[in-house]
């Protein structure tokens, strides 16, 4: 086995457990679904990130107003 092929399977691998396809190969439907779910996670998270924001501004605003 040579080195060059055993350098290629290593970099497949790792592309593919980071959910990419290596260059010129379609995406497994896996794949397709794992890129999906990590975009929505994302998406979650900023929206998250976003509700705990406006509730802290909602809740200072109050405390304020109350005073």
């Amino acid at each position: 086995m040579s080195l060059s092929a055993l350098t290629r399977w290593v970099n497949k691998l790792r592309l593919e457990r980071q959910g990419k396809a290596p260059a010129g190969l379609p995406l497994t439907p896996e794949q397709l679904e794992l890129r999906e779910m990590k975009k929505r996670i994302q998406r979650l998270e900023m929206e998250n990130d976003i509700l705990k924001k406006a509730t802290a501004l909602l809740m200072s605003d109050s405390l304020n107003n109350s005073r």
